[in-house]
C-alpha cells in the first residue's frame, strides 16, 4: 500500500514540474506568433490580441484536459492514436489561414488597381478560427504527466491541470504581449503592401512545422 504522505511530497514536484513544462511549451512559435500575425492582419488592439491568445489558452488547457482524461481512461494506445491525427488537424487550420491571405493578399492588390476595396475576414471568423487553432492541438508534450498524476486520483489531476493552465495562459500572454509590442513598435509601413503574403507564408510555415517538426 502506498504511503499517503509519501504519495503526497511526490505531487509538489509533478505539480511544479507541469508547470514549467507547460510554460516552456507555450514558447512554442505555435502558440503565439498565429495572435500576433492574425491581429495585426485584423488591426486588432494589444488587448484584442493578447485577450485572445489567453481565452485560446484556456481552450488550449480544456482540450489538453479532456484527452488526458481519456488517456488515464483508456491507457497509453489511445494516445498514439490521437498523437498521430491532432496535430495533422492543427496543420490543415494553419494551412487554410495561410492559404486565405495569401489569395485575399492577391485580391486586394488587384482591387487597389482597379480602385476598389479589398474584402477582409470579419474578426469573428478569425477570432474563433484561433480558438479552433489551439483547440485541435491539445498540448501533447503534457499528456504523459497525466499517466504520472493518475496516481494521485482526481485531486492530483486537479491540481496538474490547474499548474498547466497557469504555464500555459501565462506563457502565452507574456510572448503575444511582447511580440506585439515588438511589431508595433518597428512599424513596418513599407512592408504593409505585401503583409497578406507575409502573413500565408508564415501560417504555412507553421503548419509544416506542425505537421513535420517537433511542435
Amino acid at each position: 500500500m502506498t504511503d499517503p504522505a509519501a504519495a503526497e511530497s511526490l505531487l509538489a514536484p509533478l505539480i511544479w514540474g507541469g508547470f514549467v513544462a507547460a510554460f516552456l511549451h507555450a514558447a512554442l512559435p505555435t502558440h503565439w506568433l498565429p495572435f500576433v500575425l492574425v491581429g495585426r492582419a485584423q488591426g486588432w488592439r494589444a488587448r484584442m490580441t493578447i485577450g485572445a491568445a489567453a481565452l485560446a489558452g484556456v481552450v488550449h488547457v480544456i482540450s489538453t484536459a479532456v484527452v488526458g482524461g481519456l488517456i488515464v481512461a483508456a491507457g497509453l494506445a489511445l494516445e498514439e492514436r490521437l498523437a498521430g491525427v491532432l496535430p495533422w488537424l492543427a496543420a490543415a487550420m494553419m494551412f487554410g489561414f495561410g492559404a486565405y491571405y495569401l489569395v485575399r493578399s492577391f485580391r486586394a492588390r488587384a482591387a487597389a488597381a482597379r480602385d476598389e476595396p479589398g474584402r477582409a475576414v470579419s474578426d469573428r471568423a478569425a477570432f474563433l478560427g484561433l480558438m479552433a487553432l489551439l483547440a485541435l492541438s491539445p498540448g501533447e508534450v503534457l499528456l504523459p504527466l497525466y499517466l504520472s498524476g493518475a496516481q494521485h486520483g482526481l485531486h492530483g489531476l486537479v491540481l496538474l491541470t490547474l499548474a498547466f493552465a497557469a504555464g500555459t495562459i501565462l506563457g502565452m500572454v507574456i510572448l503575444t504581449g511582447a511580440a506585439h509590442a515588438g511589431a508595433s513598435l518597428l512599424r513596418l509601413e513599407r512592408l504593409a503592401r505585401f503583409e497578406g503574403a507575409i502573413l500565408g507564408a508564415a501560417m504555412i510555415i507553421l503548419g509544416l512545422l506542425v505537421a513535420f517538426g517537433p511542435l
